[in-house]
């Protein structure tokens, strides 16, 4: 099932290790990721679409660069993710889901993320409102982080990328099922 929606034949990994040993969100993850590899291999979907793992990873290819193998582990976890909600697991780490949402959102209504809006509707909805302040009102005496958001040219284009995505984006604002 994962080769078929990610293109990736993980049967060819052989457990070096050396994804795990350079994720650098690694010692966040319950399941490493060469172990993730591993239980998909031996057929373990519970254990593996349950797991905190597959939401943690941070799409930097770090695993992919390093494999010998050249599996892209990022499309696996990718894959991994849209299974899991699709089979009604729920999100182990809800403030991943949350953060998704908002990110999702904004880009949606500008065609970039907005910073700003991103990081006060998200400490708003953690109930952390003030989590960032000091860091944010430095970032925005240097003129790092605009106050008002702006759209790009081409809205037209995001709002069509937006709606061939819709079925995918309903099921994952539901954040999946109950499992």
């Amino acid at each position: 099932m994962v080769k078929a929606l990610s293109g990736e034949d993980v049967s060819k990994c052989y457990q070096c290790g050396k994804c795990s040993a350079g994720c650098p969100i690694a010692s966040e993850m319950e399941i490493l990721p060469n172990r993730i590899i591993r239980l998909i291999q031996i057929n373990s979907k519970d254990t593996v679409l349950s797991s905190s793992t597959i939401w943690l990873c941070a799409s930097c290819e770090t695993c992919f660069t390093r494999c010998p193998e050249e599996i892209d582990l990022v499309r696996v976890m990718d894959v991994l993710r849209r299974l899991s909600l699709e089979e009604g697991y729920r999100c182990p780490e809800e403030g991943i889901l949350r953060f998704n949402r908002f990110f999702l959102a904004s880009v949606k209504n500008y065609g970039r993320v907005h910073e700003l809006g991103l990081m006060m509707k998200y400490n708003l909805a953690s109930r952390q409102p003030f989590k960032d302040l000091g860091q944010g009102i430095a970032l925005f005496r240097r003129g790092k982080i605009p106050l008002r958001p702006q759209r790009i040219k081409g809205m037209d284009q995001i709002k069509g990328i937006f709606a061939k995505s819709k079925p995918f984006l309903e099921r994952e604002a539901s954040g999946g099922g109950g499992r």
